[in-house]
């Protein structure tokens, strides 16, 4: 597996990923990633963002089977957001989401001083995997979240 910096050719590919990701736990609703008005252009999305960057995966067949991004969260200079991390479920239990998210995290710390994430209770897998990586649980959602249907929060401090 290779992880590179997301292209325009590879919107498609993301945006059917996480949008099968979503209806396969029934969260193909509004109030979650699947309503984002950049789901079909992230290359772009991510690119006219200052210290936001988005990262796929890609196999030996060089097609991209998952992906994870970082931009800044809600106005705040010092927090930023781990977004739209889906894996294809042909690539899911093969540690891709912890390299993903290695990935965003080192990038996240030149810029910022805390990740936040939003995800829903019923991803159990997920959100141990946040746990392990040193994300702590918060009791709601940070001010400026535009996610309302998601139930779980993490912030994990960078430095």
């Amino acid at each position: 597996m290779q992880i590179r910096e997301i292209e325009e050719k590879d919107n498609k590919t993301m945006e059917q990923i996480i949008k099968r990701s979503l209806e396969s736990f029934d969260l193909d609703i509004p109030g979650t990633a699947y309503f984002d008005p950049q789901l079909s252009h992230l290359a772009q999305f991510y690119k006219q963002q200052e210290k936001a960057k988005y990262w796929v995966a890609v196999n030996e067949r060089n097609e991209v089977v998952g992906g994870v991004g970082i931009a800044p969260f809600g106005g705040k200079t010092d927090v930023c957001e781990l977004q739209k991390l889906y894996i294809s479920p042909d690539a899911q239990g093969m540690g891709l989401s912890r390299k993903l998210m290695k990935v965003a995290l080192d990038f996240a710390k030149k810029h910022y001083i805390y990740c936040y994430l939003e995800t829903v209770g019923k991803l159990e897998i997920a959100n141990q995997l946040y746990s392990k990586l040193g994300f702590k649980q918060l009791e709601e959602a940070l001010d400026g979240s535009e996610h309302s249907t998601m139930d779980t929060w993490y912030l994990k401090r960078l430095s």
